[in-house]
């Protein structure tokens, strides 16, 4: 399977000299005034990473490669013409910058399907968990014990030279990749199903081999699990998940230790901890409200409420997206093909219609508008998969595509170790107070 490694070589080395000549030639270009608001407010905005796999607009959502959400579900390879496409087949895409042939997609499937075997220390750190341990814990846990078969590691202590790094790190940001599912499903497993573990089916895609192991055999929850896995898959650079793997590799570790921290990263409530946020809000507004099938008026009245109490609407607002998510869009455009009536769903169609002429009367929220996560946990839901402790686990392994394929980028290309300069309060006091 080692064309698929070839063939990013050949398609990205190019990139190499062009790096070197703008880092030479162009090293002192000014690209942006930042003002002191953007660093005391979290840096946004501020154009500062080198990332090729995807790009977020404010006004039009995440596009991959140039490729928009329903771009790619027209055009990447798929199992039949009715499902989803194959989240290989966006992996191709974000590493190789050109919409693969059904050929390279099914390459990906049958390298990774070689590659998924977990070492049995990496289930023994599971079980030294107690059960009651954050499904997220144990992930993270799982991810940075795997480290003792980094081929990486192994590599740079023997010497390589650093024009080499790319090529060891190729290998274990694949190994990676295709252990999580198994890794996700021990998981989901061990804490819901009493240790019931199913043993992966290497015939299965990549996806859905993971509904398989969870104990989710339907065509219809592989197809759901296929959209998920491939719109989670990547969110530019910026993000903490994303920043966090970027930075933890630039000092060169390894790639588990790598994703280990991002996935701490995206276990956090304001990222990838917010689609646990959604459910249990519409459950606590369903427990306060007493009814299962609330009005569209009982809605509005418990929004308000809810912004009353300084609290926010879980998946509404974006700290960059001026527009519904297009990951919002893809999943409602889902669940209006496939689904013909689940409250659950019900009631994020309703909050849609609701929440966006609330927030947008309040004035001071630059972005009403619902996020991939308002929609993501009732989707899950009305497919049996009710644990949502679970949720960001699945997140996880999908977003591990986009953050590991800019990881093998970052050492083709030879970025150096991310160090950016930091002052105290008082001199950012005194800029301020500077003609």
């Amino acid at each position: 399977m080692e064309y698929i490694k070839n063939r990013f070589y050949e398609k990205t080395s190019k990139c190499i000299s062009e790096y070197q000549k703008l880092r030479k030639e162009h090293g002192d270009k000014v690209l942006t005034e930042v003002t002191i608001g953007q660093v005391l407010t979290g840096m946004k905005g501020i154009p500062a990473l080198i990332t090729d796999t995807s790009k977020l607009d404010a006004n039009e959502g995440i596009r991959f490669r140039g490729f928009s959400i329903p771009e790619l579900r027209k055009q990447l390879p798929r199992l039949n013409p009715e499902g989803e496409p194959l989240p290989e087949g966006l992996f191709y895409l974000m590493l190789v910058g050109e919409i693969p042939e059904e050929e390279d997609v099914i390459n990906i499937s049958k390298d990774w399907a070689t590659r998924a075997h977990v070492p049995q220390h990496v289930f023994d750190v599971i079980d030294a968990m107690p059960k009651t341990a954050r499904p997220m814990t144990q992930f993270s846990a799982a991810i940075v014990a795997m480290a003792t078969e980094s081929v990486f590691q192994k590599a740079y202590r023997s010497g390589i030279h650093k024009k080499y790094y790319w090529d060891f790190m190729y290998d274990d940001v694949m190994n990676l990749i295709a252990r999580l599912p198994r890794i996700a499903a021990y998981i989901y497993r061990r804490v819901y199903f009493k240790d019931k573990h199913i043993e992966p089916d290497p015939r299965l895609d990549w996806a859905g081999n993971l509904a398989h192991m969870m104990g989710h055999d339907s065509d219809e929850v592989k197809r759901l699990m296929r959209l998920y896995m491939m719109i989670h898959a990547d969110h530019e650079g910026g993000n903490v998940s994303a920043h966090t793997t970027h930075l933890v590799g630039s000092a060169l570790s390894n790639p588990y230790y790598a994703l280990g921290a991002g996935m701490l990263g995206l276990a956090g409530p304001l990222h990838g901890y917010a689609n646990q946020d959604v459910i249990n809000w519409i459950f606590e507004m369903l427990e306060d409200l007493n009814t299962n099938e609330p009005t569209k008026e009982q809605i509005e009245g418990y929004v308000q409420r809810t912004l009353q109490a300084g609290r926010v609407v879980p998946g509404y607002g974006h700290a960059v997206l001026r527009v519904t998510d297009p990951r919002f869009t893809a999943q409602k455009e889902f669940a209006d093909k496939y689904i013909k009536e689940d409250k659950l769903v019900n009631i994020v169609n309703t909050l849609y219609e609701v929440v966006p002429p609330i927030l947008g009367s309040v004035g001071k929220i630059s972005n009403p508008w619902p996020n991939v996560d308002a929609y993501s946990g009732a989707l899950l839901y009305h497919y049996g998969i009710k644990e949502h402790p679970f949720y960001t686990v699945l997140f996880g392994v999908s977003r591990s595509m986009g953050v590991l394929a800019s990881l093998i980028m970052d050492r083709l290309y030879g970025l150096p170790i991310e160090r950016p300069s930091s002052y105290p309060l008082e001199w950012f006091k005194e800029q301020a107070n500077t003609k």
